[in-house]
């Protein structure tokens, strides 16, 4: 296939949520596309195996190729930034950065509540997506965009969530705590949208991000809150005190282990003893009464044969 001669080569990629979403566009239209949803647990079926990270990366092989187009093509790349969990958000935002580093062309990121957002069609509403611990990202919208989030919270801690239908996966986890769900809503993130918001930005004739500065942010991670998985602190430091109270244990308990070994050895000596003696004793006792007998016999025959 030969490579369409355009001024816009836009990659788009997501890993804020279990979808690993890529796409191609040309500045007018997707040329290609692949959406694959992360399976992170055993229960959560159908999905593919593999991480983020396994998926990402054939993905983008895969929409390159269907396009005929390669790399060095490329003229810009666009990202979700989340907010989303550590592990995944990550995988995407650095993939883009490196493949920018590389080619040397811009990275544009955009908050993946928004490209959920832009595929619903309602006057106001809110999207929520998984944000593990029991909790969801969200953020709402209304007709001029989002005003306000994206936050992280309890479900049920979302004050507005009785007034708002819900879209995004958070929302289908919590039905029972979100009253009004949008059936037909989008659950995850979408990259040809992702590519439709940043190719807009990219062919309106202005700079990127000043037709709706709100939309392109930097190729940043939105994390919201620490990571689940943390590096150790410092080792935590020993005071003189604490040194001496736990060699005088240490002492201590050395000493009540000799002291104890020392009490068994003298037990058992003194238990030796008395039982050498008691056989002592026996001895002599049986010695004195054989003698006895021995003497009292001879008597008895020297008796009998005066007789």
């Amino acid at each position: 296939m030969a490579v369409p001669s355009v001024s816009v080569l836009l990659l788009g990629l997501d890993t804020a949520t279990p979808a690993v979403t890529v796409a191609l566009h040309d500045g007018t239209r997707v040329l290609a596309e692949a959406t694959t949803v992360a399976r992170l647990s055993a229960r959560q079926a159908p999905a593919a195996k593999g991480s983020h990270s396994e998926l990402l990366a054939p993905a983008i092989a895969q929409v390159l190729a269907e396009a005929g187009v390669d790399r060095g093509d490329l003229t810009a790349v666009a990202v979700g930034v989340g907010p989303g969990p550590y592990t995944g958000l990550r995988v995407g935002v650095v993939t883009a950065r490196v493949l920018g580093a590389v080619l040397g062309i811009p990275v544009h990121g955009v908050c993946s509540l928004d490209i959920i957002a832009a595929d619903v069609e309602a006057p106001r509403f809110l999207v929520a997506t998984d944000a593990r611990r029991r909790e969801v990202y969200s953020a709402c919208y209304d007709e001029t965009g989002r005003y306000r989030g994206p936050l992280v919270d309890h479900p049920g801690d979302i004050e507005w969530r009785d007034s708002l239908p819900a879209v995004g996966e958070g929302a289908r986890m919590y039905d029972g705590i979100f009253p009004a769900i949008v059936g037909d809503g989008p659950l995850y993130p979408s990259a040809p949208t992702l590519c439709r918001i940043v190719a807009a930005e990219l062919t309106s004739g202005s700079p990127p991000g000043t037709a709706r500065p709100e939309l392109l942010l930097p190729p940043v991670p939105l994390y919201l809150r620490r990571p689940d998985a943390r590096e150790p602190g410092p080792p935590k430091r020993v005071t003189e005190r604490e040194r001496g109270a736990a060699a005088t244990g240490l002492s201590a308990a050395t000493e009540g282990r000799g002291s104890g070994a020392r009490e068994g050895v003298a037990r058992k000596r003194t238990e030796a003893s008395a039982g050498s003696t008691e056989r002592e004793r026996g001895a002599a006792a049986t010695g004195l009464s054989a003698a006895t007998l021995k003497e009292a016999g001879g008597r008895g025959r020297g008796s009998g044969a005066r007789q």
